[in-house]
């Protein structure tokens, strides 16, 4: 291994209703600039169980344990919007293995508040939804897409996204965590804004103070993830690169 040689491996967590899908063509640009890279699904939003009964403990119980199952040192975990819930309950845990967490249009979570709290009008829709379904989950479809998450994207794109979508599991959304900002332990950290979002339950600038961070801003809405993935691996690289 060279010295120019990154040693650094990212951990991709996805937002709410996404899987490690979403990050695909992020990962894809952060392999070939050399970064090992790992995207996550979390359980309950694949094909492969069902996601009834399923606690913010699960999501967070599984970041953990994909990172030391594999071993993984010098981790930088990347939570994109409700992921940053999971990456902040892991970091507290793997805290001698993490280099940078880096939220990426991510809610920061404030100690003892759940993400169901943070936002009056989400918190109804939510609510209403949880009791609405029997598996006590939480749906989007293509209207979230068009008018939330991907406003301006073209159709074609906004329709695939939304057939992708799964429900989040309701429980992912109404616990909360006991814990501090990561940057309260000595973790180092950075936000990463879009200019476009406006799906965040709070203005970003807000979120990054909870870190006491300023946000770096990129082009783009919600989802830029998907559809500029070159440029959001320049800003992850670039923060990591960066100290606040």
């Amino acid at each position: 291994m060279t010295a120019s040689t990154p040693t650094h491996t990212f951990v991709l967590v996805p937002g709410a209703w996404l899987g490690a899908w979403s990050w695909y063509p992020v990962a894809r640009q952060l392999t070939e600039r050399g970064y090992p890279t790992l995207a996550l699904t979390m359980p309950g939003l694949a094909y492969d169980g069902s996601p009834a009964g399923l606690r913010l403990a699960d999501a967070v119980n599984h970041v953990v344990s994909e990172v030391e199952s594999r071993d993984l040192t010098d981790v930088v975990l990347v939570g994109h919007s409700w992921g940053g819930y999971p990456i902040t309950g892991a970091a507290h845990r793997l805290a001698d293995r993490v280099a940078k967490v880096i939220y990426f249009a991510a809610a920061v979570p404030e100690q003892g508040r759940p993400m169901i709290d943070e936002n009056e009008q989400y918190a109804a829709v939510i609510r209403q939804a949880i009791a609405a379904s029997p598996h006590g989950t939480v749906p989007a479809d293509l209207e979230a897409v068009e008018g939330v998450l991907m406003p301006g994207d073209p159709a074609p794109i906004q329709k695939l996204v939304s057939e992708l979508l799964l429900p989040q599991p309701g429980g992912y959304m109404t616990d909360s965590l006991d814990v501090p900002p990561v940057t309260k332990i000595g973790l180092d950290a950075a936000f990463v804004q879009c200019a476009d979002d406006i799906a965040l339950a709070l203005p970003a600038a807000e979120l990054a103070a909870r870190l006491g961070v300023e946000p770096t801003v990129i082009p783009g809405n919600h989802m830029t993830l998907l559809t500029e993935p070159a440029v959001v691996a320049d800003a992850l690289i670039s923060a990591l690169a960066s100290r606040q």
